[in-house]
């Protein structure tokens, strides 16, 4: 059996696994889970040890490492997160609408598991964990395309799953791990069949090459290129605290602010507003106004000119640009050409300002007088989240349990038959 005709294979177990998924009850679901968060604390020396082995193979200059990095106290966070999961109201058979037609025929819409979700990421082992927990609860098998350089760490977890699953008496093929080989991506993309939707989670490349090789529907998540603008009727306090916590929080994430829009009436007061960056060494690479505004007032090893590719860059590290706009107008073009659609923010008081950006910008999640590092499905209350979907099909904004069921029409008759 060739190693293709082998992932085929175990592409069938899954889905197979699948269809008994559905006929789990709620307490077979976050027994499972609850169990999985109990044999964290108790398998961490051998996921840590797996997790090492990535992390030796990886540049720690890399805006990837700590992405990749795995630790005691990670390891807790996302045992307690499978633990909120379970906790979570079961987003399944839940009643949408119901009515009887004049004929007689009763209507019901009933949500339903998409069936198997296909997720390929990138050095983040931790998504291991969260697709997986909130893929069963809502009463979906997984199929996981980790990237090479998550691989020992990936395999490790998807172990420990498979473990657990097994110990409960349910079928171990409710979760797969595809091999690391970037070949496994193309099998996986083309399981017509088999993968009901992939979801990629990544860079832009990532998405760009899903969407490109895909024949199975794709629901694009992840990249952001994300904007703030500060209007000029913006408060300077309040634009600190926002800009620094955007850009610096944890600036290897989606929603960290890449791109600092500034009013051209605020240059004024433009080195007061990143000063709070010089603490944590953020690189800026601003325009020619706002270059010369900070030369002498922000480290001159931080700043350089900005070049064209500087702007619709995630940067993913402590890195960002600036750019100086004469009105709002020209804010919002410069948004609309850059933006992946994921989050933006505007910091401003006035009111028909902000009135104008929320409405006209086109982005999942947008903001007024707030940070975009929201963007996440605990944050905006959701329990947890698969991904922070970027288009406009099925989802939009952080991809939680109701976003990856479907549903489907349960019609109850007497007979009734439709006339020629």
């Amino acid at each position: 059996m060739t190693e293709h005709e082998a992932i085929v294979e175990r592409l069938k177990a899954v889905r197979n696994a699948s269809r008994g998924i559905v006929s789990l009850d709620e307490d077979a679901i976050d027994g499972m889970l609850r169990e999985l968060a109990d044999r964290i604390p108790g398998a961490t020396e051998t996921i840590l040890a797996a997790n090492r082995k990535d992390l030796e193979r990886m540049d720690p200059a890399d805006p990837r490492y700590d992405r990749l990095l795995l630790n005691e106290a990670r390891l807790e966070s996302i045992a307690s997160d499978i633990r909120n999961v379970a906790a979570l109201p079961s987003p399944l058979d839940q009643l949408l609408e119901e009515r009887t037609m004049p004929n007689g025929l009763g209507l019901k819409k009933v949500t339903v598991p998409l069936g198997v979700i296909g997720i390929i990421y990138e050095s983040r082992p931790n998504v291991t964990f969260d697709v997986f927990s909130l893929c069963l609860k809502s009463g979906n098998a997984t199929v996981l395309k980790g990237g090479s350089d998550a691989a020992f760490s990936n395999i490790a977890i998807v172990e420990l799953i498979r473990s657990v699953l097994q110990n409960r008496g349910l079928d171990p093929d409710m979760i797969y791990l595809l091999p690391a080989e970037r070949e496994a991506a193309h099998i996986m993309l083309n399981a017509v069949g088999f993968i009901d939707v992939i979801i990629p989670r990544g860079s832009q490349q990532l998405i760009d090459f899903a969407r490109k090789h895909s024949t199975v529907p794709v629901i694009e998540t992840g990249a952001g290129i994300v904007h703030t603008y500060f209007d000029k009727s913006g408060d300077l306090e309040m634009g600190r605290a926002i800009v620094f916590n955007a850009k610096t929080r944890r600036p290897s994430v989606c929603n960290a602010l890449d791109t600092l829009i500034v009013h051209q009436d605020r240059l004024d007061d433009l080195s007061l507003l990143v000063e709070p960056l010089e603490e944590k060494m953020v690189q800026i690479f601003a325009d020619e106004p706002a270059y010369f505004k900070l030369a002498g007032r922000y480290p001159e090893e931080l700043l350089e000119m900005a070049s064209p590719e500087h702007f619709g860059t995630e940067f993913l590290s402590l890195k960002m640009s600036i750019k100086t706009v004469a009105n709002l107008e020209e804010a919002l073009d410069h948004i609309a050409r850059y933006s992946s659609k994921h989050s933006e923010a505007v910091i401003a008081a006035d009111q028909e300002v902000i009135e104008a950006f929320m409405k006209r910008v086109d982005a999942a999640a947008v903001y007024a007088n707030a940070s975009t590092t929201f963007t996440d499905g605990a944050q905006f209350g959701l329990g947890a989240e698969i991904g922070i979907s970027t288009q406009k099909l099925h989802a939009r904004g952080p991809m939680a349990l109701k976003e990856l069921c479907s549903y489907k029409w349960l019609v109850t008759g007497n007979g009734q038959v439709r006339p020629a």
